[in-house]
């Protein structure tokens, strides 16, 4: 067999038979832990074809008991979507500043969910750092973007405002 890491390297086991009907063959490149039934497997950084199993995902914990209804277990994020729909629906109203801020700060609001409490139902989606930095980083950019927006910006920062002149020019 080649040595290029393309197949497994492969010999026959100890005294097995010359004409090949019950050797088995043996793996003897780098094996990874053992399978479900103790057999090495082939290290390999390819995914495998088929799925076999999966870990139970962060978000699947509950925000109440079992035994109460799904809004009730459900609240982390019914709480930041009525928030966003809020803001959505101030947005449409033609009051953009404060729906887009209310936007922002729903977004905030998960983070802090998601950093206080131990379970939040679906609110938790990726792991618990990673929830945190999306929703962190989003929610400050959509409040600064809502505090800068044009006519009359809340907030001005002169090294953007420059940036955008050399840009449009």
């Amino acid at each position: 067999m080649s040595g290029n890491g393309a197949e497994p390297a492969v010999r026959d086991t100890p005294g097995a038979s010359s004409d090949g009907d019950a050797a088995e063959p043996v793996v003897v490149d780098p094996v990874s832990a053992p399978d479900a039934e103790g057999n090495p497997r082939r290290a390999t950084r390819r995914f495998p074809l088929f799925t076999r199993d999966t870990a139970r995902p962060e978000g699947g914990g509950r925000a109440a008991p079992r035994d109460a209804p799904a809004p009730a277990r459900q609240w982390p994020i019914l709480l930041v979507l009525s928030l966003v729909a809020l803001g959505l629906l101030l947005t449409a109203f033609d009051v953009f500043r404060y729906g887009t801020i209310l936007i922002g700060v729903a977004l905030l609001g998960g983070a802090a969910l998601r950093w206080t409490l131990p379970d939040v139902g679906m609110l938790a989606v990726r792991s618990r750092f990673t929830d945190l930095v999306t929703y962190g980083v989003l929610g400050v950019a959509i409040v600064l973007l809502s505090l800068m927006a044009q006519p009359n910006p809340w907030l001005v920062i002169p090294f953007l405002d420059d940036t955008l002149h050399f840009t449009v020019r």
